[in-house]
């Protein structure tokens, strides 16, 4: 009787423990499938240095400071090409995140992967660069547009109506398509000024320096020089210093980058850009946390103002320490 009633306590505890053990392994992990702690993943293009490298910078810190504020982790990855990011999305989906934030490479390549996140179920943050369908629960940019029809319009303004002018532009995305279409409807309320290149410099300094060279080849008198990227208008202002141009009155640039900023103080050849901070991710990833915790967000569309920086007003908008 002893050794039953002893028997049937032992099995009492055995199961005690496994109960505790089960409880225990449930949601140990950081942020993993069957964790009770929310999880974001963030999905944007690779970058070092630059507007782009700002932006990375940004989705990180505000990333972080959730995670020690909320209790909300995160998953960051960087892709150099579509197909890269395609896979890190389709890793962010099998992690089973709460929401997904995503910079897209291009817009047309990453619209299907879009479809996918929305299949899935997961809320869809896109930053910057729309997609072609309906996928994003939110969308945060800058009004790229506004930054095409500010330029123009400062071009006609600075030009009286009449010139020869460049364009470099982005890589096939929304924000090129957007800014180039905002500054062709500008352009078009004056017959004296005309368009006689535009080539692609894939946001890069580098390749817009490339670009720049070979158009200033074939002409032989240029007016001005419209660009969609801050780091693009330098690589331009490197190819005219290197060619001895003088007959190029000015360039624009778009984003608000330290080094052009600096251009502008010093009254060099770039004499406008337009705001189109990287700091808007920190929008983007706190929409997402609130969309993860449960929160509706209150609008479809966050746009940011393209405000008109020159020299007049650099020093309000000038900072030495930023890394953009």
């Amino acid at each position: 009787m002893v050794l039953k009633k002893l028997l049937v306590l032992c099995m009492c505890v055995m199961t005690v423990f496994s109960l505790a053990a089960c409880s225990s392994s449930k949601g140990s992990g950081d942020g993993g499938k069957g964790d009770d702690k929310l999880k974001i993943g963030i999905s944007l293009p690779s970058a070092t240095h630059g507007w782009m490298g700002a932006l990375i910078d940004s989705a990180e810190k505000q990333a972080k400071d959730l995670k020690k504020s909320d209790g909300i982790n995160y998953v960051l990855t960087n892709a150099t090409d579509p197909n890269k990011q395609a896979n890190d999305i389709d890793d962010l989906i099998s992690q089973d995140v709460d929401v997904i934030v995503m910079l897209p490479i291009e817009s047309a390549a990453l619209t299907p992967v879009g479809q996918k996140i929305k299949d899935a179920g997961i809320p869809l943050v896109i930053v910057d660069r729309e997609l072609e369908n309906d996928a994003a629960t939110v969308v945060v940019k800058g009004d790229n547009e506004g930054i095409g029809v500010n330029a123009g319009k400062y071009f006609i303004e600075k030009l009286n109506g009449k010139g020869k002018v460049v364009e470099i532009t982005g890589p096939p995305s929304s924000v090129t398509e957007q800014r180039g279409k905002g500054f062709k409807e500008a352009m078009e309320s004056s017959d004296g000024i005309e368009v006689i290149a535009s080539q692609s410099g894939d946001f890069s300094t580098e390749k817009s320096l490339e670009v720049m060279q070979n158009i200033l080849q074939a002409n032989s008198h240029i007016d001005a020089v419209f660009t969609q990227d801050d780091g693009m208008a330098l690589g331009v202002l490197q190819a005219i210093k290197e060619a001895g141009r003088t007959d190029i009155k000015f360039i624009t640039g778009a984003g608000g980058g330290k080094a052009v900023f600096e251009n502008m103080k010093e009254d060099g050849l770039i004499k406008a850009t337009f705001l189109y901070s990287p700091t808007m991710v920190k929008d983007a990833v706190k929409i997402a946390a609130e969309i993860a915790k449960g929160s509706k967000s209150e609008e479809k569309m966050v746009v940011k103002e393209a405000t008109q920086v020159t020299k007049d007003n650099v020093d309000d908008h000038y900072d030495p320490e930023s890394k953009f």
